[in-house]
């Protein structure tokens, strides 16, 4: 048994019951359950359909997320989220180029990066290296006055975390920044690369070992060895080819308005619903959201 989730922007809920059963019953599903007026409804399937990347792209462009998972153990025990694109709205190294003046050269190295298109250690390390000399208070101000949640994420945590689940926030940015990010969505860790500082100022070098895809592979394992958990209890969410390792090892990975390339290697792929999509990809509805 299969469940197919379809879902919308919640700030634009635009989802038509008419779609919703023109495709239940072409696919020869069974009865719809509304889990949000207007932009989150599911039902059941016997099997796969044929056609259901052919229908998700059309639905694509009517601003619709399609998902479908199978029906037996979609509610996870444990979250594991990347940190930049995903729980927060920015990169956070892109944020301090800006300050450092060298913004743009950086973003670009960012990008290319989080496609695939560079070597990731080495990307970081090069960026890194032009943040040399900045002043290590600026950490905290771009933590003030630039960084911004992505929409839904305390939601998803305080509700995964009400029915059990354990949270862990895995990034390949800077610890500075998940300790702020975890403390505040609600995490229960968070594991990231450490700015190394002289004399008030940042170095211009990262820690080692650098926290990349296979660190973060890693973190599954050990997290869940840890926990008692199969891999098939994690959910995992990120946008970058850092997290490609993760999202194809958890039960379930979830591209988060994900780079092309990243999306093309995932089943599950949110473009248009923000963080409680993985809410209602695991069945919960709108009321069961914890506060």
């Amino acid at each position: 048994m299969f469940i197919a989730t379809l879902l919308t922007a919640p700030s634009t809920p635009s989802l038509d019951p008419a779609l919703v059963d023109s495709l239940r019953n072409a696919w020869g599903g069974g009865e719809a359950t509304w889990l949000a007026p207007d932009e989150a409804a599911e039902f059941p399937l016997e099997t796969l359909p044929a056609n259901q990347w052919e229908v998700w792209a059309e639905l694509q462009g009517m601003g619709v997320d399609l998902i479908v998972l199978p029906a037996e153990g979609r509610r996870k025990k444990m979250l594991l989220a990347d940190m930049d694109s995903t729980m927060i709205q920015q990169e956070c190294i892109d944020e301090l180029a800006d300050e450092a003046g060298v913004g743009d050269f950086v973003k670009d190295i960012t990008a290319r990066a989080m496609n695939g298109e560079l070597d990731f250690e080495g990307a970081l390390i090069e960026r890194v290296g032009l943040l040399k000399g900045l002043d290590e208070a600026v950490i905290g101000k771009v933590l003030d006055t630039r960084i911004t949640f992505m929409p839904g994420g305390k939601a998803l945590l305080a509700t995964m975390k009400a029915n059990g689940a354990y949270a862990a926030l895995v990034s390949g940015g800077f610890t500075a920044f998940t300790a702020r990010v975890a403390d505040t969505l609600g995490f229960d860790e968070n594991r990231a690369n450490t700015l190394l500082t002289a004399d008030g100022k940042l170095s211009g070098d990262v820690g080692r070992p650098i926290l990349g895809r296979e660190a973060k592979v890693q973190a599954l394992k050990d997290i869940t060895t840890r926990l008692g958990l199969a891999h098939a209890d994690v959910m995992a969410v990120g946008d970058g080819a850092n997290d490609l390792g993760m999202l194809d090892l958890a039960g379930a990975g979830v591209a988060l308005h994900a780079k092309p390339s990243v999306a093309a290697e995932c089943d599950i792929r949110i473009n248009h619903g923000d963080l409680t999509a993985l809410l209602y990809i695991q069945g919960y509805a709108k009321p069961d959201f914890a506060a």
